[in-house]
């Protein structure tokens, strides 16, 4: 995952050694925008080396997550059910080694509040949804847990940046929205026939999301969007074939991406708007459906 830390891009990997690298991106992305200094980036081999590694995970994992409200502070968790705390310090970071505990099994992925800077969610194996606050002691910082949030393991959460919801997604294939003013679920979706692999909300709408499953399946929802009593009563498109067709699915699914085998991820691009760039086995694909 990228982050912008002061004037220097940085990524933060996960291994399977256990360790979590930070990579200082911004030498190859200006190779990049520079065609002579690329041919001599290629001839010469050159690879970036880790700007720094922590190695206090007690096991691999697949959590991490950059703060949006704290350049450079992240939280990394692992499938040893543990969560740690990393802070920048003098050009370098450090890490809590005490870890954040409550989780029972695997933490699947993290999201830091948008607009509360110490606040961020977790999910887990243990089929659980967490709100931390990072400053109480880490045995003591889980400040709420939806307990059995899904049917089986949760494996992808995302914030809305705009309405207090969190948005999350499971191996049993449903996509659920929570408030978490109440901590109980507004919406369920049971569209995708197989575990879900990512969602996120739209950066700039607060009821549009993406979700994508093993399915090999991306779909595109907007809460915002209600059946039409009257146009079901009178039957309104007249097609019957395409009514049968349309029975069924959710008035909330606006779009079915289909095409790429195993997709993984589906993420909103940051300056194109509507644009959506998904990953899977066979490759990436960029596409558009909407023009918000």
């Amino acid at each position: 995952q990228v982050s912008k830390v002061g004037d220097k891009t940085m990524a933060a990997t996960w291994s399977e050694n256990r360790k979590v690298y930070l990579w200082d991106l911004s030498h190859p992305l200006h190779v990049l925008e520079h065609p002579s200094a690329m041919s001599n980036y290629v001839r010469n081999h050159e690879a970036p080396k880790p700007a720094f590694q922590f190695a206090g995970h007690l096991a691999e994992g697949y959590a991490v997550d950059w703060s949006p409200t704290k350049p450079g502070v992240l939280a990394t968790g692992d499938c040893n059910k543990n969560i740690h705390l990393w802070k920048p310090h003098e050009s370098t970071w450090h890490v809590d080694q005490r870890a954040f505990t409550g989780h029972t099994a695997s933490v699947e992925d993290i999201q830091w509040s948008p607009s509360e800077a110490t606040v961020l969610a977790s999910c887990s194996v243990d089929r659980s949804i967490r709100i931390w606050d990072v400053r109480a002691a880490p045995n003591k910082a889980c400040m709420l847990t939806t307990a059995d949030a899904h049917e089986a393991d949760v494996n992808v959460i995302s914030w809305n940046r705009l309405e207090p919801f969190l948005l999350s997604g499971g191996d049993d294939g449903s996509v659920k929205v929570w408030d978490l003013r109440t901590g109980k679920p507004v919406a369920t979706f049971k569209h995708h026939l197989a575990p879900i692999t990512s969602v996120e909300w739209h950066p700039t709408d607060g009821t549009v999301f993406l979700a994508s499953g093993s399915d090999d399946q991306l779909t595109l929802w907007d809460l915002a969007v209600e059946r039409d009593g009257d146009a079901e009563a009178t039957g309104a498109s007249g097609d019957a074939e395409e009514d049968a067709a349309l029975r069924g699915l959710p008035p909330q699914l606006l779009f079915i991406h289909q095409g790429q085998k195993e997709i993984k991820e589906g993420h909103w691009h940051p300056q194109m708007p509507g644009v959506i760039v998904s990953t899977a086995q066979n490759g990436f694909n960029v596409f558009r459906t909407i023009s918000v």
